[in-house]
């Protein structure tokens, strides 16, 4: 019985659901429990708050990242939803506390208190999809400090390797400048994970799909595919394989055309099968595939070849370890390309494979009220940013622009209807008012006191809002050279209290 083929939306590539994707749906995280996933320093920490007393110590954590990757201008929001599937599943089982005993470093109440845990904290982030920038909180969570310091390592684990895989992603989907962009780094991934979670993050930031088809049966992402080199040299000649391959897949033929020689062979044995195959059917080629040699001059020649044989339709996508750079290089020599397979140098973010989340304490409540914490370095960078707060974006309303993003303390209003002035938390000299402008918050509730409050949205909504985030950008911060600084800016009060601090501990 054959598999339902159907072609994704725009693409050239053959696209495998089985019975439709839709059913196939499952949380990543499913039949796993990832509670123990942390480093073991957690763990101490955790039995020395429990030792102490500090059970119903409530601390603020914020988790934030100090560069964005290859030197761009901002980041990708993502990996939300999977840090939810997490902590709805936290849990201590058995064989946890059995093997935290065999550490011999744990008392039994506090691996009795492990047993029976429970969440309680408030966590607040930034939706998926969302443009964010350095030193701005993309998850704060409060609640027992116990509890909030577990969850450290799960929550940088999902942040920064979604974030990151985002973040590329982006970058080369607009340096196809509307091509279709396919993932095709699965074999190249960092693990299993690396290959399903990485797919969704960059179908977030804006591929048309993936050659993975777990993340297809989990997310929904069109599955595509055509061939390998080693179905051509299956057959006894390139013409077999093109043609048994067409006769299989008449309505999603694209061929890979550079096994032996694009243009002596590849090509034109594919325009042979499209004529005695597809022509009589009355069914259009969807394109050929390049994945070797010169891929200007090939595309160009494949182009000349398959107009002048009646196949302007037919698209011609280039392959073979691509990134933002050899992407835009090709479109700038004019190579004619319709769309392109971008596979380690996405999956893994090759150029710049960190993306440096770091989880910092920002306060603690004592006798109900907010105490800030600082961590202070000689490296300015490394400075956090203290108090539980908020984030906002400053919209121009004339343009939807995003002007700058403004932190405040959580207890602040922000009233922007006469105009609202920033400054530079650096160079405090640097000011600017904004007037006709809208201020919307970044920071959305997710649990309240233990209990999830947000519904993440299907993940074809969050890639539609990503890429409407991203238009709020100017042209200047989107560059990949020597892109402009997004400002994030703090409020008057929460300046004046870091200041506070910074002169507090001698700075």
């Amino acid at each position: 019985m054959r598999p339902n083929l159907r072609l994704g939306a725009g693409e050239n590539f053959l696209v495998l659901s089985g019975t439709g994707s839709g059913m196939f749906l499952m949380k990543i995280n499913e039949e796993r429990n990832l509670t123990l996933l942390m480093d073991f320093y957690e763990l101490t920490m955790a039995g020395g708050y429990f030792e102490e007393g500090y059970v119903d110590q409530v601390a603020v954590f914020d988790m934030f990242f100090r560069r964005v990757p290859d030197g761009g201008g901002f980041a990708i929001a993502a990996g939300l939803e999977q840090f939810c599937e997490i902590v709805d599943e936290l849990h201590f089982d058995d064989e946890d506390i059995a093997y935290l005993r065999g550490k011999g470093c744990f008392s039994e109440k506090f691996l009795e208190y492990l047993r029976h845990f429970e969440f309680h904290c408030n966590v607040w982030a930034v939706a998926e999809g969302t443009p964010v920038f350095p030193h701005e909180p993309l998850v704060i969570v409060e609640g027992p400090a116990i509890e909030a310091q577990l969850l450290e390592t799960l929550l940088l684990v999902t942040f920064n390797h979604q974030c990151l895989i985002a973040t590329k992603s982006n970058r080369i989907v607009r340096a196809a400048a509307g091509r279709p962009v396919m993932e095709f780094g699965s074999r190249r991934a960092q693990g299993y994970d690396g290959a399903v979670l990485g797919a969704r993050a960059a179908y977030i930031a804006g591929v048309a799909g993936t050659a993975c088809v777990l993340a297809d049966r989990q997310f929904g992402i069109p599955a595509l595919g055509t061939m390998a080199h080693s179905w051509v040299q299956m057959f006894p000649s390139e013409y077999e394989a093109f043609r048994h391959y067409a006769e299989l897949y008449p309505d999603n033929c694209t061929l890979l055309v550079d096994t032996y020689s694009v243009v002596k062979s590849g090509v034109p044995n594919a325009i042979r099968v499209f004529d005695e195959v597809l022509k009589p059917k009355g069914i259009r080629p969807k394109g050929v595939r390049i994945d070797s040699g010169d891929i200007a001059y090939l595309s160009k020649k494949a182009r000349k070849m398959l107009d002048a044989a009646g196949y302007p339709d037919c698209g011609v996508c280039a392959s073979n370890s691509l990134d933002e750079y050899l992407v835009r290089d090709l479109l700038l020599q004019g190579a004619e390309l319709t769309s392109f397979g971008i596979g380690e140098n996405l999956i893994t973010s090759k150029s710049d494979p960190v993306f440096g989340g770091v989880y910092k304490l920002a306060a603690v409540v004592r006798n109900g009220k907010y105490v800030p914490k600082i961590k202070i370095s000689e490296t300015a960078e490394k400075t956090t940013i203290p108090h539980l707060k908020n984030l906002y974006r400053i919209y121009d309303n004339e343009t939807g622009k995003a002007m700058a993003d403004y932190l405040t303390m959580a207890d602040e209003e922000v009233d922007v209807s006469d105009g609202i002035t920033l400054f530079d938390p650096v160079e405090t000299w640097k000011q600017r008012t904004f007037t006709n402008v809208r201020a919307e918050r970044l920071n959305r509730p997710i649990y309240v006191h233990g209990k999830r409050v947000y519904d993440c949205p299907p993940l074809a909504d969050v890639r539609a809002f990503c890429a409407a985030q991203v238009d709020t950008l100017w042209d200047e911060v989107t560059r990949f050279e020597n892109p402009h600084r997004y400002y994030v800016d703090l409020s008057q009060k929460l300046w004046d209290e870091r200041q506070r601090l910074l002169t507090e501990f001698g700075h």
